[in-house]
């Protein structure tokens, strides 16, 4: 109930890059149902491996067009969309028979070169374009700020994000998913309002 949020409104994705499926299992059977993979090479095999289990899949990664296909075919949800190209490639190649593909809009919040995510000007006419795409189901929005000292620095980052999120919903986008904060800043992405927060050392450990 800290910063008077329902522990239920949150949604806990754990993220298992480098991690072996059979540490994947393990957590599994402690409960946990939400998986992200930020490697499409590397998640396949595991993906086949714990297809026993029913879980939850989600793409964490920076998402390349010769990729689409896959990730359209085997994930839940799409975290870091950021091109309108990338947008109708997963519709296109998600299969009918499939429910539609949750997708966030990675939004980058601060000039870093190299880093995905587009600029909050674009952000709305992209979002107005995956809303016409039948394959796909637009959830909300992802960030991963640039590093910041403190609680309270990390919290207006996060911030940002959220105000985005509103906006969006005030021209009738229906979102739900504020997908942010991760081992190092989850309080202060929670107290800004995130739904769905990236943790992956917490759980597993640093990856060796």
């Amino acid at each position: 109930m800290r910063y008077g949020r329902d522990p239920d409104s949150v949604r806990l994705v754990a993220v298992c890059k480098s991690q072996p499926a059979s540490a994947i299992r393990t957590v599994a059977e402690l409960g946990q149902r939400d998986f992200g993979e930020n490697y499409l090479q590397e998640a396949l095999p595991k993906l086949a491996e714990l297809s026993d289990l029913d879980l939850t899949w989600h793409f964490i990664g920076q998402l390349q067009t010769n990729k689409t296909r896959a990730v359209a075919e085997h994930f839940h949800w799409v975290h870091t969309l950021d091109r309108e190209r990338i947008a109708v490639r997963l519709s296109e190649q998600r299969s009918p028979h499939a429910a539609p593909l949750n997708v966030c809009i990675q939004v980058r919040l601060a000039a870093e070169p190299g880093k995905g995510g587009i600029s909050k000007t674009e952000l709305a006419p992209l979002a107005r374009r995956v809303l016409e795409l039948p394959r796909l189901q637009l959830r909300g929005l992802m960030c991963i700020p640039p590093p910041r000292e403190g609680f309270e620095a990390q919290r207006q980052m996060f911030a940002e994000l959220a105000d985005c999120a509103r906006e969006l919903r005030e021209q009738g986008m229906p979102l739900d998913t504020l997908s942010m904060g991760m081992s190092t800043d989850l309080e202060a992405a929670v107290a800004a309002g995130a739904t769905c927060v990236r943790i992956g050392t917490a759980i597993f450990g640093e990856r060796r």
